[in-house]
Protein backbone atom coordinates (compact mmCIF):
# COMPACT_ATOMS: atom_id res chain seq x y z
CA UNK A 1 0.00 0.00 0.00
CA UNK A 2 2.79 2.38 -0.88
CA UNK A 3 1.63 5.99 -0.72
CA UNK A 4 -1.56 4.90 1.07
CA UNK A 5 -2.38 6.69 4.33
CA UNK A 6 -5.07 5.94 6.90
CA UNK A 7 -6.59 8.20 9.55
CA UNK A 8 -8.19 6.42 12.52
CA UNK A 9 -10.62 8.52 14.58
CA UNK A 10 -11.82 6.95 17.82
CA UNK A 11 -11.98 8.26 21.39
CA UNK A 12 -11.33 4.74 22.71
CA UNK A 13 -7.60 3.96 23.22
CA UNK A 14 -8.48 0.26 23.12
CA UNK A 15 -10.07 0.41 19.65
CA UNK A 16 -7.34 2.70 18.33
CA UNK A 17 -4.83 0.05 19.42
CA UNK A 18 -6.87 -2.76 17.86
CA UNK A 19 -7.01 -0.96 14.52
CA UNK A 20 -3.30 -0.17 14.73
CA UNK A 21 -2.49 -3.84 15.33
CA UNK A 22 -4.75 -4.90 12.45
CA UNK A 23 -3.03 -2.50 10.05
CA UNK A 24 0.50 -3.22 11.29
CA UNK A 25 1.13 -5.82 8.59
CA UNK A 26 0.09 -3.40 5.81
CA UNK A 27 2.49 -1.03 4.07
CA UNK A 28 0.56 2.10 4.89
CA UNK A 29 1.05 5.09 7.15
CA UNK A 30 -1.46 5.37 10.00
CA UNK A 31 -2.49 8.52 11.88
CA UNK A 32 -4.68 8.66 14.97
CA UNK A 33 -7.21 11.15 16.33
CA UNK A 34 -8.95 10.82 19.70
CA UNK A 35 -11.81 13.18 18.77
CA UNK A 36 -13.78 14.30 15.77
CA UNK A 37 -12.30 17.80 15.82
CA UNK A 38 -8.76 16.47 15.94
CA UNK A 39 -9.65 14.17 13.04
CA UNK A 40 -10.81 17.18 10.98
CA UNK A 41 -7.58 19.04 11.72
CA UNK A 42 -5.44 16.06 10.72
CA UNK A 43 -7.56 15.43 7.64
CA UNK A 44 -7.23 19.01 6.39
CA UNK A 45 -3.49 18.92 6.93
CA UNK A 46 -2.63 15.42 5.69
CA UNK A 47 -5.46 14.46 3.27
CA UNK A 48 -5.35 10.73 4.05
CA UNK A 49 -6.44 8.15 1.50
CA UNK A 50 -8.80 6.38 3.92
CA UNK A 51 -10.57 7.33 7.15
CA UNK A 52 -11.76 4.81 9.74
CA UNK A 53 -14.02 6.57 12.23
CA UNK A 54 -16.04 5.55 15.23
CA UNK A 55 -19.73 6.47 15.07
CA UNK A 56 -19.89 7.84 18.62
CA UNK A 57 -17.33 10.42 19.78
CA UNK A 58 -17.71 13.13 22.42
CA UNK A 59 -17.54 16.20 20.14
CA UNK A 60 -18.32 15.19 16.56
CA UNK A 61 -20.02 11.95 15.64
CA UNK A 62 -18.66 9.78 12.86
CA UNK A 63 -21.68 10.89 10.81
CA UNK A 64 -20.78 14.55 11.30
CA UNK A 65 -17.15 13.81 10.46
CA UNK A 66 -18.28 12.16 7.22
CA UNK A 67 -20.42 15.15 6.34
CA UNK A 68 -17.61 17.61 6.97
CA UNK A 69 -15.18 15.58 4.86
CA UNK A 70 -17.65 15.32 1.99
CA UNK A 71 -18.66 18.98 2.25
CA UNK A 72 -15.10 19.97 1.49
CA UNK A 73 -14.57 17.11 -0.90
CA UNK A 74 -12.13 17.65 -3.68
CA UNK A 75 -9.52 15.59 -5.35
CA UNK A 76 -8.21 13.08 -4.48
CA UNK A 77 -11.12 11.03 -3.14
CA UNK A 78 -11.08 9.75 0.46
CA UNK A 79 -12.62 6.38 1.32
CA UNK A 80 -14.51 6.35 4.67
CA UNK A 81 -15.30 3.35 6.88
CA UNK A 82 -17.54 3.83 9.94
CA UNK A 83 -17.18 1.62 13.01
CA UNK A 84 -20.44 1.20 14.86
CA UNK A 85 -21.87 -0.96 17.61
CA UNK A 86 -25.35 -0.52 16.15
CA UNK A 87 -25.85 -2.29 12.81
CA UNK A 88 -29.58 -1.66 12.52
CA UNK A 89 -30.63 -0.93 8.95
CA UNK A 90 -31.69 2.68 9.55
CA UNK A 91 -28.32 3.50 11.10
CA UNK A 92 -26.45 1.90 8.23
CA UNK A 93 -28.53 3.89 5.74
CA UNK A 94 -27.84 7.08 7.70
CA UNK A 95 -24.11 6.41 7.52
CA UNK A 96 -24.14 5.86 3.77
CA UNK A 97 -26.29 8.97 3.28
CA UNK A 98 -23.70 11.01 5.20
CA UNK A 99 -21.00 9.94 2.76
CA UNK A 100 -19.55 6.76 4.26
CA UNK A 101 -18.35 4.13 1.79
CA UNK A 102 -18.49 1.16 4.15
CA UNK A 103 -19.23 0.21 7.76
CA UNK A 104 -18.03 -2.38 10.24
CA UNK A 105 -19.71 -3.53 13.43
CA UNK A 106 -17.90 -3.39 16.75
CA UNK A 107 -16.34 -5.56 18.00
CA UNK A 108 -14.82 -6.16 14.58
CA UNK A 109 -12.91 -9.10 13.20
CA UNK A 110 -9.32 -8.18 12.33
CA UNK A 111 -9.35 -10.00 9.01
CA UNK A 112 -12.65 -8.43 8.00
CA UNK A 113 -11.27 -4.95 8.77
CA UNK A 114 -8.21 -5.68 6.65
CA UNK A 115 -10.40 -6.97 3.79
CA UNK A 116 -12.52 -3.80 3.84
CA UNK A 117 -9.46 -1.56 4.00
CA UNK A 118 -8.02 -3.39 1.00
CA UNK A 119 -11.28 -2.83 -0.91
CA UNK A 120 -10.93 0.86 -0.07
CA UNK A 121 -7.34 0.84 -1.28
CA UNK A 122 -8.33 -0.71 -4.62
CA UNK A 123 -11.07 1.89 -5.10
CA UNK A 124 -8.72 4.74 -4.18
CA UNK A 125 -6.23 3.41 -6.74
CA UNK A 126 -9.02 3.31 -9.32
CA UNK A 127 -9.94 6.93 -8.51
CA UNK A 128 -6.32 7.97 -8.94
CA UNK A 129 -6.07 6.24 -12.31
CA UNK A 130 -9.29 7.90 -13.50
CA UNK A 131 -8.10 11.31 -12.31
CA UNK A 132 -4.76 10.85 -14.10
CA UNK A 133 -6.53 9.87 -17.31
CA UNK A 134 -8.91 12.82 -17.00
CA UNK A 135 -5.95 15.18 -16.58
CA UNK A 136 -4.34 13.68 -19.66
CA UNK A 137 -7.56 14.00 -21.66
CA UNK A 138 -7.92 17.62 -20.56
CA UNK A 139 -4.34 18.34 -21.56
CA UNK A 140 -4.87 16.68 -24.95
CA UNK A 141 -8.05 18.69 -25.47
CA UNK A 142 -6.07 21.90 -25.00
CA UNK A 143 -2.98 20.95 -27.02
CA UNK A 144 -2.22 21.00 -30.72
CA UNK A 145 -1.14 17.44 -31.48
CA UNK A 146 1.42 18.34 -34.18
CA UNK A 147 3.37 21.11 -32.45
CA UNK A 148 2.63 20.44 -28.78
CA UNK A 149 1.60 24.08 -28.36
CA UNK A 150 -1.71 25.19 -26.83
CA UNK A 151 -4.60 25.13 -29.29
CA UNK A 152 -7.25 27.79 -29.97
CA UNK A 153 -9.46 26.62 -27.12
CA UNK A 154 -6.61 26.83 -24.60
CA UNK A 155 -5.51 30.26 -25.77
CA UNK A 156 -9.03 31.69 -25.72
CA UNK A 157 -9.68 30.42 -22.19
CA UNK A 158 -6.36 31.84 -20.95
CA UNK A 159 -6.79 35.15 -22.76
CA UNK A 160 -10.31 35.77 -21.44
CA UNK A 161 -9.00 35.53 -17.88
CA UNK A 162 -6.05 37.79 -18.70
CA UNK A 163 -8.31 40.39 -20.31
CA UNK A 164 -10.32 40.69 -17.10
CA UNK A 165 -7.09 41.12 -15.16
CA UNK A 166 -5.79 43.69 -17.65
CA UNK A 167 -8.92 45.81 -17.24
CA UNK A 168 -8.91 45.46 -13.46
CA UNK A 169 -5.22 46.13 -12.87
CA UNK A 170 -4.48 48.42 -15.80
CA UNK A 171 -1.85 46.52 -17.77
CA UNK A 172 -1.74 46.18 -21.58
CA UNK A 173 -2.53 43.00 -23.48
CA UNK A 174 -1.46 42.32 -27.08
CA UNK A 175 -2.64 39.76 -29.61
CA UNK A 176 -0.29 38.68 -32.39
CA UNK A 177 -1.87 36.76 -35.26
CA UNK A 178 0.66 34.95 -37.45
CA UNK A 179 0.35 33.25 -40.82
CA UNK A 180 3.14 31.38 -42.62
CA UNK A 181 3.62 32.83 -46.09
CA UNK A 182 2.76 30.73 -49.15
CA UNK A 183 2.62 27.63 -47.00
CA UNK A 184 0.48 25.72 -49.48
CA UNK A 185 3.37 25.83 -51.94
CA UNK A 186 5.54 23.93 -49.48
CA UNK A 187 2.95 21.16 -49.14
CA UNK A 188 2.33 21.02 -52.89
CA UNK A 189 6.02 21.02 -53.87
CA UNK A 190 7.61 18.92 -51.13
CA UNK A 191 4.77 17.04 -49.41
CA UNK A 192 2.96 17.26 -46.11
CA UNK A 193 5.89 15.87 -44.14
CA UNK A 194 7.89 18.90 -45.22
CA UNK A 195 5.00 21.14 -44.27
CA UNK A 196 4.82 19.52 -40.84
CA UNK A 197 8.54 20.10 -40.40
CA UNK A 198 8.06 23.81 -41.09
CA UNK A 199 5.15 24.07 -38.67
CA UNK A 200 7.09 22.31 -35.92
CA UNK A 201 10.15 24.49 -36.40
CA UNK A 202 8.12 27.68 -36.33
CA UNK A 203 6.37 26.43 -33.17
CA UNK A 204 9.78 25.90 -31.52
CA UNK A 205 10.89 29.43 -32.38
CA UNK A 206 7.60 30.93 -31.22
CA UNK A 207 7.67 29.01 -27.94
CA UNK A 208 11.28 30.05 -27.28
CA UNK A 209 10.21 33.68 -27.62
CA UNK A 210 7.17 33.40 -25.36
CA UNK A 211 7.54 34.17 -21.65
CA UNK A 212 6.05 31.85 -19.06
CA UNK A 213 3.63 34.65 -18.18
CA UNK A 214 2.37 34.79 -21.80
CA UNK A 215 0.96 32.20 -24.19
CA UNK A 216 1.36 31.15 -27.80
CA UNK A 217 -0.14 28.38 -29.85
CA UNK A 218 -1.35 27.01 -33.15
CA UNK A 219 -4.97 27.81 -33.97
CA UNK A 220 -5.26 25.86 -37.20
CA UNK A 221 -3.48 25.17 -40.49
CA UNK A 222 -0.52 27.52 -40.77
CA UNK A 223 -1.97 30.08 -38.36
CA UNK A 224 -0.50 30.79 -34.93
CA UNK A 225 -1.49 33.14 -32.15
CA UNK A 226 0.58 34.79 -29.44
CA UNK A 227 -0.75 36.81 -26.50
CA UNK A 228 1.60 39.09 -24.56
CA UNK A 229 0.90 41.07 -21.39
CA UNK A 230 2.64 43.73 -19.28
CA UNK A 231 4.56 45.15 -22.26
CA UNK A 232 4.38 48.33 -24.31
CA UNK A 233 4.19 48.39 -28.09
CA UNK A 234 7.94 48.81 -28.60
CA UNK A 235 8.73 45.74 -26.50
CA UNK A 236 6.09 43.71 -28.31
CA UNK A 237 7.57 44.74 -31.65
CA UNK A 238 11.01 43.60 -30.47
CA UNK A 239 9.69 40.15 -29.51
CA UNK A 240 7.72 39.69 -32.73
CA UNK A 241 10.59 40.97 -34.90
CA UNK A 242 12.89 38.44 -33.25
CA UNK A 243 10.50 35.63 -34.15
CA UNK A 244 10.18 36.93 -37.71
CA UNK A 245 13.94 37.18 -38.21
CA UNK A 246 14.76 33.81 -36.67
CA UNK A 247 12.19 31.99 -38.77
CA UNK A 248 13.16 33.77 -42.00
CA UNK A 249 16.78 32.72 -41.40
CA UNK A 250 15.86 29.01 -41.20
CA UNK A 251 17.03 26.80 -44.07
CA UNK A 252 14.96 23.74 -44.95
CA UNK A 253 16.41 21.11 -47.29
CA UNK A 254 14.16 18.88 -49.36
CA UNK A 255 14.90 17.02 -52.56
CA UNK A 256 18.31 18.56 -52.90
CA UNK A 257 16.94 22.08 -52.59
CA UNK A 258 17.40 24.62 -49.81
CA UNK A 259 14.20 26.48 -49.05
CA UNK A 260 13.35 29.42 -46.80
CA UNK A 261 9.86 30.13 -45.49
CA UNK A 262 8.66 33.40 -43.99
CA UNK A 263 5.75 34.53 -41.84
CA UNK A 264 3.55 37.61 -41.65
CA UNK A 265 2.37 39.18 -38.39
CA UNK A 266 -0.59 41.31 -37.36
CA UNK A 267 -0.71 42.91 -33.90
CA UNK A 268 -3.62 44.43 -31.97
CA UNK A 269 -3.67 45.59 -28.36
CA UNK A 270 -5.85 46.68 -25.46
CA UNK A 271 -5.10 48.98 -22.55
CA UNK A 272 -7.94 50.40 -20.51
CA UNK A 273 -10.71 49.78 -18.01
CA UNK A 274 -13.28 48.12 -20.26
CA UNK A 275 -12.04 44.86 -21.73
CA UNK A 276 -13.23 43.99 -25.24
CA UNK A 277 -14.15 40.50 -26.33
CA UNK A 278 -11.04 38.51 -27.14
CA UNK A 279 -12.52 37.74 -30.56
CA UNK A 280 -12.58 41.47 -31.30
CA UNK A 281 -8.85 41.76 -30.64
CA UNK A 282 -8.23 38.74 -32.85
CA UNK A 283 -10.28 40.40 -35.62
CA UNK A 284 -8.23 43.57 -35.27
CA UNK A 285 -5.01 41.56 -35.41
CA UNK A 286 -6.37 39.82 -38.49
CA UNK A 287 -6.91 43.19 -40.19
CA UNK A 288 -3.29 44.08 -39.43
CA UNK A 289 -2.17 40.67 -40.73
CA UNK A 290 -4.07 41.29 -43.96
CA UNK A 291 -2.15 44.53 -44.44
CA UNK A 292 1.09 42.69 -43.79
CA UNK A 293 0.24 40.19 -46.53
CA UNK A 294 -0.94 42.95 -48.86
CA UNK A 295 2.27 44.95 -48.39
CA UNK A 296 4.60 42.14 -49.37
CA UNK A 297 4.57 39.50 -46.57
CA UNK A 298 7.37 38.69 -44.12
CA UNK A 299 6.58 41.83 -42.16
CA UNK A 300 4.77 43.17 -39.09
CA UNK A 301 1.75 45.46 -39.04
CA UNK A 302 0.19 46.93 -35.90
CA UNK A 303 -3.36 48.14 -35.40
CA UNK A 304 -3.43 51.51 -33.55
CA UNK A 305 -3.93 51.00 -29.81
CA UNK A 306 -7.18 52.65 -28.76
CA UNK A 307 -7.58 52.96 -24.96
CA UNK A 308 -10.95 51.67 -23.75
Amino acid sequence: MSGFSVLVADDSPVYRKLVEQALSQESCSVMFANSGQQAIEIFEREHPSLVITDWVMPDLTGIELCQKIRAGAGSPYTYIIILTSNAEKENVVQGFSAGADDYLTKPFDRNELLARVRVGHRLIDLHRQIEAKNRLLEELALTDSLTGLPNRRAIEAWAERQLSGAARHGFPLWVVLIDLDRFKRVNDAYGHDAGDMVLKRFAEILKANTRHSDISGRIGGEEFLQVLTHADESNVRVVVERVREQFAAEQFKWGGKTVSVTASFGIAGFWGKTAPEFSKLVSQADAALYRSKDHGRNRIEVEPLVPA
